[in-house]
């Protein structure tokens, strides 16, 4: 959920002196982006991995403090909710067997985390949304301890001034309408983010790569669809978070104010474009100001931290967020791509981000671009369709027209991906084990939301009410995730 703060609550006062801060730090940025060298000796990427805590019952645990104490390891942190956890991944390069080692390092230490979380009765899930979240789970104690959740979960309602209303219907009928009291909702949403180091000039490229493709990953790596025991779409988590993180009543709306989670609305030139944007549209959630003088620290040739404008953009969740860091006293430049559910294996996510990075790479250097040959609401629509079908969406490209999202990426994507991952230098085993994976799931046209789906459909066609389907197949699930089987070799029960 980004960094620190230290109240949660803020006076008008700092509001208006945050405003001008982040204004002052945003005039700087725009001076280091001629002026500073930014860190960019050898390409590198990094990784978010949001998890889920269940109790015997598989129902949400929520006792995080408890589990992190356990498990004792500072690459585990808190998330929102009590029943949430974070895995941060150090960056590392791509080339060679980088990802093979990178599974083994992942399989090793979430094996580990899950041994020392049973000792106290409890289990680690990587899944988009924890399908046994239910209503009574948002009551009560739920937030984590950390007086940065309860301040934007503060910021966010105050902004708002009523209840924050969900509605989502999804392709069967199903659907929720109800009112929050809270961000709990938001919690329910669990996503991994893919970090990759750019160069200044090449940002834009990379973000707009990031944006066309952002349909596509969907459909893809659906993994989301049940939320509080409804079918919803695919990727449920997508309307979710839109709606649970709105700052806009219903008249803000109505008047075309933006929203606070945003697919942004035009192809950029410069990260620049991204950061005034913040500042021009969105108003502050977290008015924490410190006492660098940016313009100071510029021109005495060190690097300012532009903590506000940081904040400012931590609390501005676009689906493709620009990064600007700093490692080891260089200032560096990120996109974190933030579209893609947890899970379902550790497999399957590391052919999503496999996908993703040979994909982005041959997008961005091309000689004439996709997203000069196609409109941003095409890309938009392209997204939204993705997330409500999943792989049995259909996108538009330049070239193809509209077709089916799975025979795209067959056609088109995954040729490119695998041309990408060799200019980075990736092995050939790297590419052949991720790779195939996103190949049979686009041939079998099975992903982990439709995995899901088929399965508690036939567990209710065999009897079963719909709460005990959820739990009999998150039970599966967990086995097929501890396997690290990609989710398209899980086996489903059998037809009644």
């Amino acid at each position: 959920m980004g960094a620190d703060v230290e109240q949660a609550r803020y006076t008008r006062e700092q509001r208006q002196l945050y405003r001008e801060k982040v204004r002052r730090d945003l005039d700087v940025f725009e001076r280091m982006l001629s002026h500073s060298k930014f860190e960019f000796d050898r390409p590198m990427t990094g990784l978010e991995i949001e998890l889920n805590l269940v109790a015997d019952d598989l129902g949400p645990k929520l006792d995080n403090k408890t589990v992190l104490e356990q498990i004792a390891d500072p690459d585990y942190q808190t998330e929102l909710a009590r029943y949430n956890i974070e895995l941060n991944v150090p960056p590392g390069p791509l080339p060679g067997n980088a990802a093979l080692e990178l599974e083994e390092h992942l399989r090793t230490s979430l094996n580990r985390a899950d041994a020392r979380a049973a000792e106290l009765g409890v289990g680690i899930v990587s899944i988009g949304i924890l399908p046994t979240v239910m209503p009574e789970h948002f009551e009560g104690d739920w937030i984590s301890e950390n007086i940065r959740y309860e301040a934007l979960n503060n910021a966010v309602l105050d902004a708002r001034g009523e209840d924050v209303w969900l509605e989502i219907e999804g392709p069967t009928g199903e659907r929720i309408a109800r009112y929050s009291d809270s961000l709990a909702p938001e919690s329910a949403c669990t996503s991994i983010q893919l970090h990759l180091q750019v160069q200044p000039d090449r940002f834009a490229d990379h973000w707009n790569a990031a944006q066309v493709l952002s349909g596509p990953q969907l459909a893809l790596g659906a993994n989301s669809p049940f939320f509080l025991g409804q079918r919803l779409w695919a990727e449920t988590r997508i309307p979710l978070f839109t709606q649970s993180t709105d700052t806009r009543p219903a008249e803000l709306k109505a008047q075309g104010v933006r929203p606070r989670v945003w697919f942004g609305e035009r192809w950029i030139t410069s990260i620049f474009d991204l950061f005034e944007e913040n500042v021009r549209y969105f108003p502050s959630l977290l008015p924490e100001i410190t006492d660098e003088q940016p313009e100071l620290v510029f021109e005495q040739g060190q690097i300012p931290e532009l903590k506000e404008l940081r904040l400012h953009n931590g609390t501005v969740y676009r689906w493709n967020r620009p990064i600007y860091d700093i490692v080891g006293g260089r200032p560096h430049l990120r996109v974190e791509n933030r579209v893609l559910p947890a899970g379902p294996s550790i497999v399957d996510v590391l052919a999503n981000a496999a996908f993703y990075y040979g994909a982005i790479r041959v997008l961005a250097e091309d000689d004439r671009p996709v997203w000069t040959q196609m409109s941003f609401s095409a890309a938009e629509s392209n997204f939204e369709e993705c997330a409500r079908l999943g792989i049995d969406a259909r996108a538009y490209w330049p070239g193809y027209g509209d077709v089916p999202a799975a025979e795209l990426v067959l056609r088109r994507l995954l040729p490119m991906a695998y041309d990408g991952l060799s200019r980075w230098g990736v092995s050939q085993a790297v590419r052949d084990r991720f790779l195939g994976v996103i190949e049979q799931r686009c041939i079998l046209g099975v992903n982990g939301a439709s995995w899901q789906s088929e399965c508690v459909a036939r567990l209710e066609a065999r009897g079963l009410p719909r709460d005990k389907a959820l739990r009999e197949m998150l039970r599966a699930y967990i086995d097929g995730m501890n396997a690290n089987e990609p989710v398209h070799t899980w086996e489903l029960p059998r037809q009644p």
